[in-house]
């Protein structure tokens, strides 16, 4: 790549594993530890076949438990992807348990089984979340460990006892000491997951790709609000919006879906999940790209807010405060220069009305939506006319 007429090296971004392989990795190993006649040899390392194709070769840990002496852990390696999880020491371990209190566990139990592995039981411990709304891969009151986890999980165990003469039932448990101080970080809360941290994993590996990562979580808060049967999405695209929710319309943090700069996107997931009603809040400064039909707002897809808060100011009557609007600085820099001239509420209003009209034609007419937009350096807000109603609707709808 030539930057400045220079070539430069890009870097590549390098892969990790996920929580479900070193939770696999650490089980292999506590697993083989426990299969051994005079269980002396040491562990190392263990390999597994990668449910994306291809084999990894995992460093792993032995670790003195108290109660559990055959655990194992793993250090989480994420690679490049900011991953709250890197570095957290992920545990297993493993111990034999009769036919009886097995099948108790497959029967009351919180943890999972396969029918292809029906000497093994899967459960959660210290720092795995608890799954307690509907919606999610998980059943409700099932620990957090997702299906591909759970398969490979059990895989890796059953893999080392195919290979010995031991024929016993055996209890494995996943733990993340760091657990439930971690999910504070992510958005298990939010989606009812209490106490701790998924499992979770599709290919085996962890890729830098955060832009993807960010889309499939705002879709799965949309499809979690849709089957908690909601009929009104709360949408914002940030901190900024939650915040003027929180202090202006009394809206506790956590209920409005964050759609960061993918207002398109997450228009079609609402359209796609059944909604036909949003109700969109969110800073000028970003609304005011929605409203000449930016579908993301990030900068890299270009600017824009002053031709177009110009562009609004001569659709109110003021064509004279064109070119003035166009050499300020910033959404806020504009605004003031309104308000001198009494038009900054009138503005804020068309924004509104501008952008509830983009979010209705990307839907094709099946979503009605209402905007509220801001300046929080004025302590003023513009919306849609019909805004009100909708509020006072999602408002109906927690009670």
């Amino acid at each position: 790549m030539r930057l400045n007429g220079e070539q430069v090296t890009e870097k590549r971004l390098r892969n990790g594993y996920t929580t479900g392989t070193c939770a696999a990795a650490a089980a292999k190993a506590a697993a083989a530890f426990f299969a051994q006649a005079t269980r002396q040899k040491t562990f190392t390392y263990s390999e597994l076949t990668l449910p994306g194709g291809g084999s990894c070769r995992i460093p792993v840990i032995p670790f003195l438990k108290e109660g559990e002496p055959f655990c194992f852990g793993v250090q989480k390696d994420s690679g490049d992807d900011p991953d709250v999880t890197n570095q957290t020491i992920i545990l297993a371990s493993v111990k034999p348990v009769s036919r009886k209190i097995l099948e108790m566990l497959k029967s009351t139990g919180s943890g999972y089984f396969l029918e292809e592995f029906p000497d093994l039981y899967l459960n959660g411990g210290l720092g795995i979340g608890m799954v307690t709304k509907p919606g999610l891969s998980c059943p409700v009151g099932h620990y957090a460990i997702n299906p591909v986890p759970r398969s490979m999980i059990l895989g890796a165990v059953d893999e080392v006892m195919r290979q010995t003469p031991y024929e016993e039932c055996l209890l494995i448990e996943i733990s993340i000491p760091d657990g439930e101080r971690l999910a504070s970080q992510t958005f298990n809360p939010k989606l009812g997951i209490q106490g701790g941290i998924s499992v979770l994993g599709t290919t085996g590996i962890v890729k830098p790709m955060s832009e993807e990562a960010l889309l499939e979580t705002i879709r799965l808060e949309i499809h979690m609000k849709a089957v908690n049967g909601a009929k009104v999405l709360l949408m914002a695209p940030g901190n900024y919006g939650e915040e003027f929710l929180k202090k202006t319309l009394g809206v506790p943090v956590g209920n409005a879906v964050l759609c960061s700069n993918f207002v398109k996107a997450a228009v079609l997931m609402a359209q796609k999940e059944g909604f036909q009603s949003v109700l969109f809040v969110g800073h000028i400064g970003k609304l005011i790209k929605v409203s000449a039909g930016r579908e993301n707002t990030h900068s890299k897809y270009g600017d824009g807010r002053m031709e177009q808060m110009a562009q609004l100011t001569e659709a109110l009557g003021y064509q004279k405060l064109k070119q003035q609007i166009l050499s300020c600085n910033t959404t806020d820099d504009a605004l003031e220069l309104l308000k001198q001239h009494g038009i900054a509420g009138k503005l804020l209003d068309l924004t509104a009305e501008y952008v509830k009209r983009q979010l209705e034609q990307w839907s094709d007419g099946k979503i009605c939506a209402e905007v509220v937009t801001f300046s929080t350096a004025h302590q003023m807000f513009g919306t849609t006319t019909d805004w009100k109603r909708l509020f006072e609707t999602w408002k109906r709808e927690r009670s």
